[in-house]
């Protein structure tokens, strides 16, 4: 299927690449201009991720990493006063503008509103666009939700993470096995059962988020009556204070990650 692009993490415990190496100048320049990791955010809708995980990715760039967003529809029903077409387009433009402002790559896929399917094509689309982009880090939706969109946005992302990284399933790009974790948003949709486990401050990103993230019509509650932006700006002082970090985002993780493994007591 065809894939549409437009291009304009945070410092993870042992995930450091470089740091403490005494190497020759013309290395040192080759490692200060590649990302040390690459962070692919997958959401159903054009705005999910930017909501939920703008300003880690915002943070995340700032830092010197490769953000990609993969929206697989654009949520061109959600304007009850605008055809689909139309608001899509729309909508469409304010995907564009908002990855800009956060630095990322935005890639949208062939999906409509209301109608991704949970199937095993799906699931292949999402796993070549995984081999293409090549993360690190992938962050989407978490399984349980009352917008079917976005559980079963969940599922294909979590059987595409598998298939990408198989050299057997035949797909467009070379097999992939470098996706270290996947991460859940903390969604007010998708509440059941989620977990929060990681938690990333956000404190110096929050105010640019809110700025960027405001660009979608649809996140000011200019159309649904919903506050969005004020919802999750709140949402990140209530996570940050229990973790005594002024503002974070928080994740959830599977419960086979909930794991630290020690050679002895820290």
């Amino acid at each position: 299927m065809p894939m549409h692009v437009s291009s304009p993490l945070m410092s993870f415990a042992g995930w450091s690449v470089v740091a403490g190496l005494s190497l020759p100048g013309a290395m040192r320049a080759q490692a200060a201009a590649t990302p040390t990791r690459t962070i692919l955010a997958i959401g159903a809708h054009a705005g999910d991720m930017e909501l939920t995980a703008g300003a880690v990715l915002l943070g995340a760039h700032q830092r010197g990493d490769r953000v990609v967003i993969l929206h697989l529809t654009l949520g061109e029903g959600g304007n009850p006063k605008l055809s689909p077409e139309a608001y899509g387009a729309q909508k469409k433009r304010e995907a564009e503008s908002v990855a800009a402002s956060l630095g990322a790559e935005v890639l949208f896929g062939p999906y409509k509103d209301g109608e991704i399917p949970n199937d095993d094509a799906a699931r292949r689309y999402v796993a070549d666009v995984m081999r293409q982009v090549k993360p690190t880090l992938v962050i989407t939706h978490w399984k349980e939700s009352f917008h079917k969109d976005h559980s079963i946005t969940s599922a294909v992302v979590q059987d595409a993470v598998l298939l990408a990284s198989l050299p057997g399933v035949q797909l467009a790009h070379p097999a992939h096995r470098g996706i270290r974790s996947v991460w859940y948003t903390d969604n007010w949709e998708d509440a059941t059962n989620f977990a929060p486990y990681v938690y990333v401050k956000v404190t110096d990103a929050l105010d640019a988020w809110r700025v960027a993230v405001s660009q979608y019509e649809f996140a000011r509650g200019a159309i649904a009556n919903f506050p969005y932006v004020d919802y999750y700006t709140a949402l990140a002082t209530v996570r940050g204070a229990v973790v005594y970090k002024g503002k974070a985002v928080a994740f959830a993780v599977e419960p086979e990650a909930r794991r630290r493994v020690l050679d002895s007591l820290p």
